[in-house]
């Protein structure tokens, strides 16, 4: 793989530039949302919007860009290569080659987002964390302010490491 960037700007450049592509398609800046994670599992990234009463998602990852030939690695360069291909479509659509309905409409929508365990809830977590790291590191974050040492309670702290034990286990570890 690559060690290299492929494409220039940080993620604040290439937010402002998908911010911008959002406000061409006609989404506004409260119906989409934008994330990464980049660790030695691999990056990935997403783009999700709502339009039409829909939620679509755009992602990448160094998974999915190995599998096409392009091997971009850092989390940043996969970003960036959804936003150009957002780009791309928002050109079409200026250029009325396209309605984003008629592009929308060979791409499935998410569906309901499921529930996401009380467990990781009770840690914090608004989505499913992608590994045991992610979980370990928010319990210790945690644990510093409930632990009965430093001003918590027990019974908090009991809480906190039976849900960080629970989210292990539902995470298969």
């Amino acid at each position: 793989m690559s060690t290299q960037k492929q494409y220039s700007g940080d993620f604040a450049a290439m937010e402002k530039k998908l911010a911008r592509v959002m406000e061409r398609l006609g989404v506004e800046a409260d119906q989409f949302q934008s994330g990464w994670t980049q660790g030695k599992g691999g990056s990935r990234c997403f783009v999700e919007m709502r339009y039409g009463g829909s939620i679509y998602r755009f992602e990448n990852s160094t998974e999915k860009s190995a599998a096409c030939g392009r091997k971009l690695t850092f989390a940043s360069d996969l970003f960036a290569a959804v936003v150009y291909s957002l780009e791309g479509l928002a050109r079409a659509i200026e250029q009325n080659i396209f309605t984003l309905d008629m592009l929308l409409a060979g791409v499935p929508a998410l569906p309901a987002a499921p529930l996401l365990e009380a467990c990781f809830q009770a840690l914090g977590f608004s989505t499913k964390p992608l590994d045991a790291g992610e979980v370990k590191a928010q319990y210790r974050r945690m644990a510093r302010v409930m632990h009965p040492d430093n001003g918590g309670t027990q019974e908090a702290f009991s809480a906190l490491s039976e849900n960080y034990n629970a989210c292990l286990r539902a995470l298969g570890i």
